[in-house]
């Protein structure tokens, strides 16, 4: 019964402040009488899927059709085929969308932090099990940026997989070094430009040979993953690892089911209100 207690006493109390200060989840707007995940229903949060398409075996792009990799399971996107990015392998997780897409843009950009460990577990859960790295690594921000955020996302993302790893975080070592714009703005081209020469290593001998996982939120384009690892891998480390949350897909891509399971629950929260 004593190990019960602190759960339902905890579980009590969110109740009661739900009561007194009413909250709705942030993707269909339901009332929350209690939230495990902040900000969310339990409904809205189960939504939320892996990624389970044919996918590029280098930067895990999502193929149209599973033929691609029919005949060739080492299948690689055309832009990959074409040039290799300089990390050995990334993984992006999920698709970006709700009430995944609302949920890292509450961390992003509103500093709602409690949902960085929720977050991290669904990294974790979904993490590739053939994974051997060194150490883990957030993708850095710019002073100038992480002075007005206050804080780094992908490294509270970072801080977590690596406790569940049970490897080292260093957060230090690769830096920012040149501000830029910011990034969803940019076509491909001008972020590769503007993002050339951002990332530098201040202290090589700590990862010589090492290899790397890259932590990120948000995988775009993968220009800035790209240029992290390429600037790892000029100061001599081993192979560098990318997994990023959740990835931007084309809408061909995404299943019908999801974004008609998706369309219902905002229409339903619509029609109830």
């Amino acid at each position: 019964m004593a190990l019960v207690a602190p759960h339902f006493v905890s579980r009590l109390a969110r109740q009661a402040i739900r009561f007194l200060i009413p909250v709705d989840c942030a993707t269909c707007s339901t009332s929350l009488a209690d939230d495990p995940v902040p900000l969310f229903c339990s409904r809205c949060w189960a939504m939320i899927a892996p990624l389970d398409h044919a996918r590029c075996t280098r930067c895990d792009r999502p193929f149209a059709s599973p033929i691609a990799m029919t005949f060739s399971p080492g299948h690689r996107c055309q832009a990959c085929a074409g040039r290799l990015p300089s990390y050995t392998r990334a993984w992006t997780l999920y698709p970006y969308l709700p009430p995944l897409q609302d949920a890292i843009c509450l961390l992003k950009y509103k500093g709602r932090i409690s949902l960085a460990r929720p977050l991290a577990r669904l990294m974790i859960d979904a993490l590739p099990p053939t994974l051997t790295v060194d150490m883990v690594m957030p993708v850095p921000l710019h002073p100038q940026r992480l002075r007005e955020r206050e804080f780094n996302q992908s490294l509270l993302l970072a801080d977590h997989l690596g406790r569940h790893l049970d490897l080292p975080v260093d957060c230090t070592n690769l830096v920012r070094v040149l501000p830029a714009a910011v990034q969803t703005s940019l076509s491909r081209k001008d972020r590769l430009r503007n993002l050339r020469g951002a990332f530098a290593v201040r202290r090589p001998e700590m990862i010589a040979g090492k290899r790397i996982l890259l932590i990120d939120d948000v995988f775009t384009t993968g220009t800035t993953v790209n240029e992290c690892a390429k600037t790892l891998r000029k100061a001599g480390s081993g192979d560098v690892f990318a997994v990023t949350l959740a990835r931007t897909v084309e809408s061909g891509i995404v299943p019908d089911r999801v974004l008609a399971q998706y369309a219902h629950r905002r229409a339903t929260s619509i029609g109830g209100s």
